[in-house]
């Protein structure tokens, strides 16, 4: 799963974000460029649902890998 952040999102947001991933038990791996923050989602996020990680201050989009069949 990849979470890409607002561009405008603050500090606070981004801990914010990284907690909630801890909290589920998910490891991440963090891209920062130039104008956005890209956290990698490392676990079991088949059945995790999306919605509340969306609706969390600084997200900007939310994807999911799919499965390999």
């Amino acid at each position: 799963m990849l979470i890409v952040m607002k561009k405008k999102a603050s500090e606070s947001e981004l801990q914010a974000v990284k907690q909630y991933l801890v909290d589920l038990d998910f490891d991440f791996h963090q891209s920062t460029g130039a104008n956005r923050i890209i956290l990698g989602v490392i676990g079991d996020t088949v059945t995790f649902d999306l919605t509340r990680l969306k609706a969390l201050a600084g997200v900007h989009e939310v994807f999911k890998i799919p499965e390999e069949e």
